[in-house]
């Protein structure tokens, strides 16, 4: 077998495990694309919080709330667990709560940075 069709059989082998990342972040920031879950997701970044607590945060109705919470957690974004009556909402990992950081960040240097408003 010749380097280049070692190569080009190596690309192949990557191929799906690549398309099937990006198809995975994709979807990530897809939901990540909404003010509401934005909000819900940047509030989880500080610990747990139930459906109360987040629908004060974000300013969306309890439905409204518990719809995109519903989403994330579909998505395998946010963890559930029962506390009592309540629902108890996580992050899944880290990983999640650095990318809306990094989002956020992103965000404050491009608002600074707009020309002024004649």
């Amino acid at each position: 077998m010749s380097a280049r069709m070692h190569l080009s059989a190596a690309h192949d082998a990557q191929e799906p495990a690549d398309g099937a990342r990006l198809t995975a972040a994709v979807e990530i920031l897809g939901l990540l694309a909404d003010r509401t879950r934005l909000s819900l997701l940047r509030r989880l970044g500080a610990g747990e919080a139930d459906v109360t607590t987040l629908t004060e945060v974000c300013g969306a109705s309890r439905t409204s709330v518990s719809q995109h919470l519903a989403r994330l957690r579909l998505a395998g974004l946010v963890t559930v667990r029962k506390d009592g009556r309540r629902a108890v909402y996580a992050l899944r990992h880290g990983h999640l709560r650095r990318l809306v950081d990094e989002a956020l960040s992103a965000a404050d240097h491009q608002v600074r940075h707009l020309p002024p408003h004649d």
